[in-house]
């Protein structure tokens, strides 16, 4: 009966493979509804709320009954040393209860883990400046798109912990001098693992037209920039930092300007919706953290790059440099006329242009490809795309006061990077 029941679904046979293969990690239950067409499935993870358990649904692909439980708990506790870990959202709002008590400030740094030196630049801000801070770690489903990455984004608990934990430690001994910095470094850094089920109560799915519950959206501010090239995204991010703000109810929070659009939205975000914890004036956005000897900036998918797609990988960087440099020369004395700025995206484009055409005569394991996303040049405070510069905006003081930012994506082989250069207002912007 069953064996006919799949010969009759052929398309359930391809929900199932697709799902074993996206969320076996997660072991989910699969809630399927009588509609039109199958939809990807709801994820809900495991119930267990331990922190091996949690490193089993986070770090490793599949963690049996057999593994070791007991043992990779007490891993766990050991690599975290000074550190809590904070597994669930009860968990996490006892703590915060505490922290109310005392009128201390927290900082909290949102991640999705598979932490890199400009993750810890933000934990090494945020430490230096709250006597409490909270590091998230959580791969996020609702940002990414069915076909993304999900399924493959680095999870790597234990080796996050570590560099949290020597964080905590340089902290501690380059300060230890001072009794506060002292009293911050012992239990001052909590890190927040939630489950899936916490974060969505009500499920979630990847396709955003079978979702259910509560999202959030900003408005004529997510459609273009990333949110052109990947549509949603910026819903999934702005509903997940919601949640988390109203759990960790951060004094301060600190994001990468690597991700500069996202990190502006979210000021406008907790403007629009009156949120006190953090005020945004509270929501800090830190320099990009670049490679020393390429200008290549951070990133987790650093790590899907090849060592030969690492040499054309800093491309979109060069590219933006040189598209700040063709800013520079548009804008100088150009104050009351108008301006023509599409130059400076095209002064990016060609340096891709001349990559993709050297890159492709290469054969075998020379071969890299390359491909341009998108080049946008756009208002700070708006998103809007910069194409000519009128009169009265051209003056370098409303510049400042507007922002200019150019950005751009690029595929690297599989891999799609992205970065930005602010080119005006970096003033209020990075703070």
């Amino acid at each position: 009966m069953l064996e006919h029941f799949f010969k009759s679904n052929p398309r359930l046979i391809s929900l199932t493979r697709t799902t074993l293969r996206h969320h076996g990690s997660q072991r989910p239950f699969l809630f399927c509804q009588r509609i039109r067409k199958i939809p990807t499935p709801i994820i809900y993870p495991r119930m267990s709320s331990t922190s091996a358990q949690i490193s089993s649904r986070i770090s490793s692909p599949v963690v049996k009954a057999d593994s070791g439980i007991d043992d990779l708990q007490a891993r766990i506790k050991e690599i975290a040393g000074p550190i809590q870990i904070l597994d669930s959202l009860n968990a996490l709002r006892e703590w915060r209860h505490n922290a109310r008590a005392q009128a201390t400030d927290v900082g909290f740094v949102p991640t999705m883990g598979a932490l890199h030196e400009g993750h810890l630049d933000l934990v090494r801000v945020s430490i230096a400046h709250n006597p409490l801070t909270v590091v998230s770690i959580f791969v996020n489903p609702a940002q990414f798109a069915p076909h993304e990455d999900l399924a493959t984004y680095p999870r790597t608990l234990e080796r996050d912990l570590e560099a949290l934990k020597r964080v905590v430690t340089e902290t501690s001994s380059n300060d230890e001098a001072s009794s506060t910095s002292a009293a911050r470094s012992k239990g001052a850094l909590v890190v927040f693992v939630p489950s899936v089920r916490d974060m969505y109560p009500s499920g979630i799915t990847q396709e955003v037209e079978l979702q259910k519950g509560t999202f959030i959206q900003v408005k004529g501010y997510e459609h273009e920039m990333e949110g052109k090239s990947r549509p949603g995204f910026f819903r999934g991010v702005a509903t997940v930092v919601t949640k988390l703000f109203n759990a960790v109810e951060p004094t301060h929070a600190y994001f990468g300007q690597k991700d500069i659009q996202q990190a502006l939205l979210l000021r406008r975000l907790v403007s629009d919706v009156l949120l006190s914890h953090p005020l945004p004036e509270n929501l800090h956005i830190v320099p990009t953290h670049r490679d020393a000897s390429t200008g290549l900036a951070l990133s987790s998918r650093n790590a899907y790059l090849t060592d030969r797609e690492r040499v054309w990988a800093p491309t979109l960087y060069k590219a933006l440099k040189a598209g700040q440099a063709e800013w520079e020369a548009s804008i100088t004395g150009a104050s009351g006329k108008d301006v023509d700025v599409k130059t400076v995206k095209k002064a990016a484009e060609e340096v891709i242009e001349r990559v993709i055409k050297e890159t492709s005569q290469g054969e075998g394991a020379e071969s890299v490809r390359i491909k341009s996303d998108y080049i946008s040049l756009n208002w700070a405070d708006s998103f809007e795309p910069l194409e000519t510069i009128e009169g009265q905006e051209a003056s370098r003081k409303r510049l400042e006061e507007r922002g200019v930012v150019i950005s751009g994506a690029m595929w690297v082989g599989k891999t799609r990077l992205i970065d930005n250069l602010v080119l005006a207002g970096s003033g209020w912007i990075i703070r």
